[in-house]
């Protein structure tokens, strides 16, 4: 058996359970290289001083608890390099991460990141639409948090799922700035009395998007801050693994209620294949089947550009003095002067008065194929 087989085996030992105590020293006992995400949301270093009032002298419940404070920023850039040390171990060599912060040390953890190797992809602003004010009136109103999204290394083949953010977005290129509310409502946990089960409970739908656009099903996400399990709700909902370290004994008692309660959503309903990933269908196959006869004249969606499906799957413009022959994507690129083009998009064809992408001719063999 491989080693990598043997991690992710031995791994299953932590799947889908809150773990209670220090999150570096639990980190350790997971095995190297056998988490495929991780998710932390680690404590700000707020740095507050007094309490904060409202302008009717009503406390603000802020961030004040023992697990937010550090004597120094030297003391909390130790913590970041050992807990980011110990999760990098568990993460495979493809595997990717998110951190979540405030301008307060969100620099910081970019910083240690960029040190220990870690290969940031982006950086992606939660733009909150309905941030806390700023009561003092003395800066801008904090509508916002970062994210620092990172592969493993450089060479890391990490995994983003391209078209289920585009599908989320209404068929448009998921931007790097998500307006996002603050977890508020029925979705807030609260205790007996009525409070706030944790300070900085993040909403479901930020996770929701973590999780689908950088994990698979079955993906194990290692969250090292679990807190009150936002991580685990959502990994369990969407057919995803999870491990939770969490140090405080009634968080992980609230996370492990929360999580129990989640029934997950069937395979079909969460599965979204990136194209890339499909089987690939080369457009002489459309050919071969009589999905497109040698002769057919295909055309851009705006009827500038003409070319004929040759028979051996190859197009031909129709330009006499420039004729030109090759791929459905050469060919392409070639009448636009562009240096690429995506034939399967670009070029149409006529279904009765309808002009429609060959694209369609190639869902219908990947279908096939599919139910074969």
């Amino acid at each position: 058996m491989s080693s990598k087989k043997s991690n992710l085996s031995t791994s299953k030992n932590f799947c889908n359970r809150v773990i209670v105590g220090d999150c570096i020293e639990n980190m350790k006992a997971i095995p190297e290289k056998s988490v495929d995400c991780i998710f932390a949301d680690p404590p700000y270093n707020l740095q507050l001083g007094g309490d904060l009032h409202r302008p009717n002298n009503s406390k603000v419940d802020a961030v004040d608890n023992d697990w937010d404070q550090f004597d120094s920023l030297k003391a909390y850039d130790n913590f970041t390099m050992k807990w980011l040390s110990a999760a990098r171990n568990t993460l495979s060599d493809d595997g990717t991460i998110w951190v979540i912060g405030s301008y307060h040390n969100i620099f910081r953890l970019g910083y240690i990141m960029q040190n220990l190797g870690f290969w940031i992809l982006n950086d992606v602003i939660w733009r909150k639409s309905n941030p806390m004010p700023n009561f003092r009136g003395r800066r801008f109103t904090n509508a916002h948090e970062t994210l620092i999204w990172a592969g493993k290394s450089e060479k890391s083949k990490y995994y983003f799922n391209y078209d289920a953010m585009k599908s989320l977005n209404e068929d448009l290129q998921m931007r790097s700035d998500w307006y996002l509310p603050l977890c508020t409502g029925g979705e807030r946990l609260k205790d007996n009395e009525g409070k706030k089960a944790h300070p900085t409970q993040k909403p479901e739908s930020l996770l929701y998007r973590v999780i689908m656009s950088s994990t698979r099903i079955g993906d194990t996400i290692l969250d090292p801050f679990f807190g009150t399990g936002t991580t685990g709700a959502v990994a369990k909902k969407l057919r995803r693994s999870f491990i939770g370290l969490e140090k405080d004994k009634t968080y992980a008692k609230f996370a492990q209620e929360r999580i129990d309660a989640i029934d997950p959503l069937n395979n079909n309903l969460v599965e979204t294949k990136p194209k890339r990933e499909l089987p690939r269908v080369p457009f002489g196959s459309l050919v071969e089947r009589g999905l497109i006869e040698p002769g057919t004249v295909l055309t851009d969606s705006k009827n500038r550009y003409k070319v004929t499906v040759h028979a051996d799957g190859s197009i031909i413009t129709q330009n006499r003095v420039n004729k030109m022959q090759g791929s459905i994507h050469k060919v392409g690129a070639a009448v636009q002067n562009a240096p690429s083009c995506n034939g399967w998009t670009f070029w149409h064809y006529k279904e009765g008065r309808k002009s429609l992408p060959i694209d369609n001719l190639r869902e219908k063999v990947r279908a096939e194929q599919n139910h074969a």
